[in-house]
């Protein structure tokens, strides 16, 4: 799919059906056609493949070729399929056009068109587009951090809490929802690391531009806000160890609890069996064996080696 769009007023419009595509000041290439690809490529666009976005080169990623900047960085998004992924997403700058290229749906493509007017670089030319973008994809990374700590909290005060439900199925979920954190936060981290890389190859690369001037502040804060969010990255990392160390601890001391329910009931029984093992011997001569109050006796013996061992074991605190 293509989607284009003109500067109106401090936001975006879309391009009208009878408008010209060079008249478009963003093209958004979404899991484009041949026909999509061709008609960028009319314009001086060079349209990479999804196989030259994978490469991990830092040349195939980051490059300047005539007068135009191409990036590409990897972002969190969604599949056709509604499976959440990791997939890259080119930015091509060139001196009238923005070009996006991607195989996925990262939210930020889909909410910055309708928000533009609000963004703080505001919509007056390719790069300011591209900046503004660059600022959607880095609040929607610190939102995905935040739920990512919400769920944390919600996660570990369950499991921590000391009328937490012991059943094995409780904590199994909880280790699960934890790991998906975790994988989701190593999604985040890629896409802060890709949207670094990115501002500091186009600040090498625009600073004769006629905005650079201009851009370089909002550039530079956009950096910081990543810094910061990198930081807290590290930080909800941290926590997500923690957690996963709690509620393996937990699992733990409940396997450790059953198993000292089963040490107990083997202690318990253990000189019964013993008793009854002495008198279940075949030998013709067994003392007691033909008194009538025997059988009696070794039911007594039994009775009373489980007490005794009960009041030893309550006696050690063992219970």
């Amino acid at each position: 799919m293509l989607y284009a769009y003109v500067s109106a007023g401090a936001g975006l419009a879309p391009l009208a059906n009878d408008q010209d595509l060079a008249q478009a000041i963003w093209i958004d290439l979404y899991r484009p056609l041949d026909s999509q690809v061709q008609a960028v490529s009319a314009l001086g666009y060079e349209v990479p493949t999804l196989d030259d976005m994978e490469e991990i080169e830092i040349s195939n990623r980051l490059y300047t070729e005539s007068g135009k900047i191409y990036m590409t960085g990897v972002l969190p998004g969604q599949l056709p399929n509604g499976e959440s992924a990791a997939m890259p997403v080119t930015f091509i700058l060139g001196p009238t056009q923005l070009i996006t290229v991607r195989h996925h749906a990262p939210r930020p493509f889909e909410t910055f068109p309708t928000r533009a007017d609000r963004s703080s670089s505001g919509c007056a030319s390719p790069e300011r587009v591209f900046l503004g973008l660059v600022e959607e994809i880095v609040g929607r990374l610190a939102d995905i951090s935040e739920n990512v700590s919400k769920v944390l909290d919600t996660t570990a005060a369950r499991v921590l809490r000391k009328t937490s439900p012991s059943n094995s199925d409780f904590l199994e979920t909880a280790l699960m929802t934890i790991g998906q954190q975790a994988e989701l936060m190593g999604r985040i981290r890629m896409g802060l690391l890709s949207m670094d890389r990115i501002l500091v190859y186009h600040a090498s690369n625009t600073a004769s531009r006629p905005d650079a001037h201009g851009t370089r502040a909002l550039r530079t804060a956009l950096q910081r806000d990543i810094q910061a969010l990198e930081v807290h990255a590290d930080f909800l990392t941290s926590r997500i160890g923690m957690t996963i160390d709690a509620t393996m601890g937990m699992i733990g001391l409940q396997q450790n609890e059953r198993v000292r329910i089963l040490s107990v009931m083997t202690a318990l029984f253990l000189p019964p069996t013993l008793i009854a093992s002495i008198y279940g011997m075949n030998f013709d001569r067994i003392p007691a064996l033909q008194w009538s109050l025997g059988f009696p006796m070794a039911l007594a013996l039994m009775v009373c080696s489980v007490a005794a061992v009960l009041v030893l074991l309550k006696w050690k605190d063992w219970l």
